[in-house]
């Protein structure tokens, strides 16, 4: 039996515009006009509809017009700790290049780049065989769940690009996962 899993990265906010670190934070003017001309209805080929918990998540989902979502707190963003709403030049270069680095470094008091893989790849397993899932969330999870797929290294998480309102769709037979296909833009 297969599972089908579709990612879909949440619209634009004003932490993606800035290079910001995000709060919990609505869509920008841009994230709403790019949702807005997407049916996300379309996306839905049955089977369950999930949204990370936070309100970016959540508005694009409702702007996609997603009914029966149901928020899940696996697919969450990463934990940033003190760096939560700042600017990555607001930072002390030695924290940032840990970071960026090194994946099990956490300079900011939240997760580390191996605490979201880890956490990822544990909601990766719930996934019932035979299941489709449509699952609005974040940069840094669809990252995650990519490396998981991939068997790539931890360091591999920073050499994905995940842009506002892209989709990636993977499928798992038994224990193995396969990228289906990463698309720049719905």
């Amino acid at each position: 039996m297969t599972v089908k899993l579709a990612l879909v990265s949440h619209a634009a906010t004003e932490a993606t515009r800035s290079v910001r670190f995000p709060a919990d934070e609505p869509l920008n003017v841009t994230g709403l006009r790019d949702v807005e001309k997407v049916d996300g209805r379309a996306l839905v080929r049955g089977g369950a509809v999930l949204s990370a918990p936070e309100r970016r998540t959540t508005e694009t989902a409702q702007r996609l017009q997603l009914s029966d979502v149901q928020v899940e707190d696996a697919v969450r963003d990463v934990n940033y700790g003190r760096w939560t709403g700042k600017a990555m030049t607001d930072l002390g270069d030695d924290e940032l290049h840990a970071w960026l680095t090194d994946p099990r470094a956490s300079p900011h008091g939240g997760e580390s780049v191996s605490d979201v893989v880890t956490r990822v790849a544990g909601w990766l397993r719930t996934l019932d065989e035979g299941s489709r899932t449509l699952t609005v969330t974040h940069p840094a999870v669809v990252r995650a769940a990519v490396v998981v797929a991939l068997g790539a290294p931890l360091q591999a998480f920073w050499r994905i690009d995940v842009v506002p309102l892209s989709l990636t769709s993977m499928h798992r037979r038994g224990n193995h996962w396969t990228l289906r296909c990463a698309s720049s833009r719905l």
